[in-house]
């Protein structure tokens, strides 16, 4: 099943979509990687809501008459946060899902995916003078919370990455694994480079560099009105003159934030909004030899 953006809009629901895309991108592994767990047992817990009732230890319910389940060293080995750039920009598209909206599903899947395999998934929903924050956990029932918070997301104001990657440097407070969707449409010269940097403080990066096909194509034939979906500014043109220059430009503004990544040892992935985000997904993972 492949699932791009005309079948994604069919669906009503984040929570519905993302379920969609994991059963995609697990069909697609054919074996999941994520079905493994270290048998180095560590201690008991008493049972909460939303543990998984696989791991209760039923002979320690007959002798103290009390659910307790086994938690073992691999839980919570990694901490991931969801970054979603929710700016102006991040509302356009043309092919029945915007930009926010593909950010919204990949996020939450990659989310449930990790919380599938017991790490600890949190979103960060970030733009100029903005930023929500659910911390990342690892129980179950968190995932709701992350559906929650990313269902609500809204692409409004201007850009500001830098300042958003500046708060995570502070406060992430330990390696974890930062994946960053967004456009990258931020006019500070240095944005890319602040959210690059968290690779320096040992923090596992990735961007998934998302972009309507409008936007690399410019298929764009009779004068049109170009409207700042950050600001007020408008601008009105003849496609036909500005194409080559356009489509040269906007070249070199891919290139070079995929030298940059590389650069800095980050992972970068390119994303239409019209392609199957599962296909998309695969391709991250299989990079990472499956893994997350």
């Amino acid at each position: 099943m492949l699932l791009d953006a005309a079948t994604l809009s069919r669906i009503a629901g984040l929570k519905l979509r993302a379920r969609a895309v994991v059963e995609g991108v697990l069909s697609g592994q054919h074996k999941s990687p994520h079905q493994g767990q270290s048998v180095e047992f560590a201690e008991h817990k008493e049972y909460a809501p939303g543990d998984e009732l696989r791991h209760l230890d039923w002979k320690a319910f007959g002798k103290f008459d009390k659910y307790y389940v086994k938690r073992f060293e691999h839980e919570t080995n990694l901490r991931a946060v969801m970054v979603v750039d929710t700016s102006g920009s991040m509302g356009f598209g043309t092919t029945g899902l915007s930009k926010l909206d593909v950010a919204r599903v990949m996020a939450a899947t990659l989310s449930h995916l990790l919380v599938r395999q017991q790490d600890a998934a949190g979103v960060a929903l970030v733009a100029a003078g903005r930023f929500a924050e659910v911390p990342p956990r690892s129980a179950a029932t968190h995932l709701q919370v992350v559906l929650g918070a990313l269902e609500t997301a809204t692409a409004q104001g201007p850009t500001d990455l830098a300042s958003a990657a500046d708060t995570l440097a502070e406060k992430l407070p330990r390696r974890s694994l930062v994946c960053v969707f967004s456009d990258f449409f931020d006019e500070k010269q240095d944005a890319l480079k602040r959210v690059l940097a968290l690779r320096s403080r040992k923090h596992d990066v990735a961007l998934f560099h998302l972009l309507d096909p409008a936007e690399l194509l410019f298929p764009f034939e009779d004068p049109t009105l170009f409207v700042s979906m950050e600001d007020a500014r408008q601008v009105e043109v003849n496609p036909r003159e500005i194409r080559e220059s356009y489509l040269e430009e906007f070249g070199r503004f891919l290139a070079n934030t995929k030298d940059a990544c590389r650069a800095a040892d980050c992972d970068y992935e390119l994303v239409r909004t019209d392609e199957p985000i599962d296909q998309a997904l695969l391709r991250f993972l299989a990079r990472r030899g499956g893994r997350l």
